[in-house]
């Protein structure tokens, strides 16, 4: 199969694809999305080919204007209508209770379905030329770093699918928060950029699943949302996370980085601006400032794929806060690397 690679004036041709059951990739204000009809459900098993992804791992339905929550979902609570009013479009997904019309496939067998409202001008132009919901994972092979270019697309995705939509590079970087509102109170089961402190200045309390916030992989969990269950976001080498004091992380890294340098491998150090200077072995990369928390989401999957590039073995990176945007950034590292975390 040809993979062309167009510009958003090409929306009408690309409508007619997702209304015809083939799969486009176009760009988010996230990362890239693989786009299919979320109420064809042979169009998302053709998702779940593509990707290479399991087919217990549910999609999230992208929709241009409100009142298409009515079209997938019945019992929305007031409070679940509060937050999508407040934060649509933008980068929170929610769960809700499905509709019987929304295929399993699209769900993953669960009776909630996932749903978001795009602010790219990009995805919901092409949600309204299709004249469909679009169902939308992450436009990459499952369990690598998330694309957010084209480019990383078409690494992934050349030869699968028909047509990517070229936007440029996204803004935020990674991917949207999602939160559970079928329950009596809010959980957020994948962190983004939506914090929980932004949820609860609008709904009050919200809380947070263990499974997405510990520092260890979770086994036989019901994967509710995206990115709970399996390993995910990972280069190819193996990444490894150090957190402590600042001197003690930097030392740690460098001698770590240095044996297997010694050893012969290719090695990489992940850093950030404040500490870059103080690594002297192997491809070293800043990702961002730690002053500014948006910079690293915007980098971290560039960076990723930028180690692939290389063909590193080996991957020593430094460790990030927890608050904030941070909470996401670490939840997204943690799963790359494995759960392979040194504390100093």
């Amino acid at each position: 199969m040809e993979t062309k690679l167009v510009t958003i004036d090409n929306v009408k041709e690309a409508g007619q694809i997702i209304r015809d059951g083939g799969l486009v990739a176009f760009p988010t204000e996230t990362v890239y999305g693989l786009g299919a009809d979320a109420m064809n459900e042979d169009a998302a098993a053709r998702i779940y080919k593509a990707k290479g992804r399991p087919s217990d791992n549910p999609l999230i339905v992208h929709i241009s204007d409100i009142e298409q929550v009515n079209l997938v979902a019945e019992e929305v609570s007031e409070a679940a209508w509060k937050i999508m009013r407040h934060f649509w479009p933008g980068p929170l997904t929610v769960i809700l209770n499905k509709k019987k019309e929304v295929p399993d496939g699209t769900t993953g067998g669960l009776p909630t379905v996932a749903v978001r409202m795009p602010s790219h001008p990009a995805a919901r132009d092409l949600i309204r030329e299709s004249g469909r919901v679009i169902a939308a994972p992450s436009a990459n092979t499952s369990g690598r770093p998330s694309p957010t270019t084209a480019g990383h697309v078409m690494e992934d995705m050349k030869g699968k699918i028909p047509m990517i939509i070229d936007g440029g590079a996204v803004g935020i970087g990674i991917e949207s928060t999602i939160v559970d509102m079928t329950g009596e109170v809010p959980m957020i089961l994948r962190p983004g950029y939506i914090t929980k402190a932004m949820l609860e200045e609008v709904i009050g309390a919200v809380q947070v699943d263990p499974a997405v916030s510990g520092r260890t992989m979770q086994k036989d969990i019901v994967a509710k949302a995206p990115g709970m269950k399996y390993r995910h976001y990972a280069p190819k080498g193996s990444l490894t996370l150090v957190e402590g004091p600042e001197d003690q992380v930097v030392d740690k890294i460098n001698a770590l980085a240095w044996e297997k340098t010694r050893q012969g491998y290719r090695v990489g150090v992940i850093a950030t601006d404040e500490t870059i200077a103080r690594y002297y072995v192997g491809v070293r990369k800043s990702i961002g400032r730690r002053d500014n928390p948006d910079t690293i989401a915007t980098h971290l999957y560039s960076i990723l794929r930028f180690c692939d590039d290389f063909e590193l073995d080996y991957i020593y990176s430094e460790s990030f806060f927890e608050d904030g945007l941070g909470n996401a950034i670490m939840n997204r590292m943690l799963k790359a690397a494995g759960y392979h975390l040194i504390s100093l």
